[in-house]
């Protein structure tokens, strides 16, 4: 019996966190900038889900779709000439669901420093069948120490979402309850 038999949950064999890691690598132009001649957020996050969504149905074997973006974080900005890449990989899976983790990095094409970090982002992905329903997912197995604080810090971050939705769920059935909130 292998390790990732060990590893399964509902007959999907699970799989390590290296089986769908992936980086997407582009090269910033003119067009991707916004009024202030840096590379706009905008075009970053299509990055950062495009390579997220490439992971998601790597792990997932099939269609997956965001759910949510947690701590899109912007440290540098990016400029015209930076060779970006983002690097993604599934740090924890529920049923359906996986969080991937992604990491932006920048380099200027043109030199050989080294490539800087410029941004970070959670994604939640919902892996769905044909019809866009639920369908479950591989499990993942954190293979090094970093991919285990990842694993761990992922909880954190579900256990949060999730009483972030309960509260405000609650708060809005009773301010229905008292007639607020009329829209």
């Amino acid at each position: 019996m292998t390790d990732q038999d060990l590893h399964q949950e509902g007959g999907i064999a699970a799989k390590p966190t290296s089986a769908s890691r992936t980086t997407l690598s582009h090269i910033m132009t003119g067009n991707d900038t916004n009024l202030l001649g840096s590379v706009h957020g905008g075009v970053i996050m299509k990055l950062v889900d495009d390579a997220a969504g490439a992971v998601a149905g790597r792990h997932s074997g099939g269609p997956a779709v965001t759910a949510s973006m947690d701590e899109m974080v912007f440290l540098e900005p990016v400029r015209v000439g930076d060779l970006v890449h983002v690097r993604a990989q599934v740090n924890w899976t529920g049923r359906s669901s996986m969080e991937v983790g992604v990491r932006v990095m920048a380099e200027r094409w043109n030199e050989s420093t080294p490539a800087q970090q410029v941004g970070t982002a959670y994604l939640v992905f919902a892996a769905v069948d044909g019809e866009g329903r639920p369908r479950p997912v591989p499990q993942v197995v954190p293979e090094t120490e970093r991919d285990r604080r990842r694993y761990q810090e992922a909880q954190i971050r579900r256990t949060h979402r999730l009483a972030r939705r309960r509260a405000i769920k609650e708060l809005r059935e009773k301010r229905a309850a008292e007639g607020l909130d009329e829209d």
